[in-house]
């Protein structure tokens, strides 16, 4: 049995802020549930040239916030946003009801775990070398100052008959460590021979610095 676990959903409310911020009765739970689904994937699918490594979802009353954050914003807003006036028609038609978009730029997106694992999942459907890609990606990431980055890749690697995992780890990655500020992303390569999974685990240091002990100075004689 696996003792697996998402490290975003596992340090949520701890060191990580809350990607859906809402409350509903028990007759509301489920749609708005069902509805930030849709508009994760939607975003995702449609708008994946940009970018798109998060989304995060915001109500009040009746009204629906939508916080984009994408490594190159300035395909999805447009010259005036008009990108983005369309693209909260296309999300309102998707919910039918109003809803606000909003663009941000990643602050470094090199070390952001989803384009590493997209990056990565691009290069395999264009057939380059697993391992030598794996390699590249995250001596990459460790070279941008990241503290520790792992990899993984499972599926028909290489073209081989029976599927298989490879593993690649550089650094530390403290999984158990709440305040260790680990960002966590998947993706998926479709090839001819079947699809390839990525994972990547990136560590970027500790969200809460360890205090200093202050050593006790002896008393001064006069």
């Amino acid at each position: 049995m696996g003792q697996k676990v998402n490290p975003i959903a596992f340090r949520m409310g701890v060191t990580e802020g809350w990607r859906s911020r809402w409350y509903a009765n028990k007759k509301n739970y489920g749609d708005w549930l069902v509805e930030d689904f849709r508009i994760r994937s939607f975003v995702f699918k449609e708008y994946k040239f940009a970018g798109v490594a998060r989304v995060d979802i915001e109500r009040i009353g009746d009204k629906v916030r939508i916080s984009i954050f994408a490594a190159r914003p300035g395909l999805l807003i447009g010259k005036r946003g008009a990108k983005v006036d369309k693209m909260s028609e296309d999300v309102g038609g998707l919910v039918r009801r109003a809803v606000d978009v909003d663009v941000k730029e990643l602050q470094s997106p090199e070390l952001n775990a989803v384009i590493v694992c997209e990056a990565i999942a691009e290069q395999l459907a264009r057939r380059s070398p697993y391992r030598r890609t794996m390699r590249r990606h995250a001596e990459m990431v460790m070279d941008l100052g990241a503290k520790g980055i792992k990899l993984l890749c499972k599926g028909r690697l290489g073209g081989a008959e029976i599927a298989r995992s490879e593993r690649l780890v550089m650094g530390r990655i403290p999984l158990n460590t709440l305040r260790a500020d680990i960002d966590y992303g998947t993706a998926t390569a479709i090839l001819s021979k079947g699809t390839i999974g990525v994972k990547c685990w990136v560590y970027k240091g500790d969200k809460f610095e360890e205090k200093k002990v202050r050593t006790p100075t002896a008393p001064v004689q006069a």
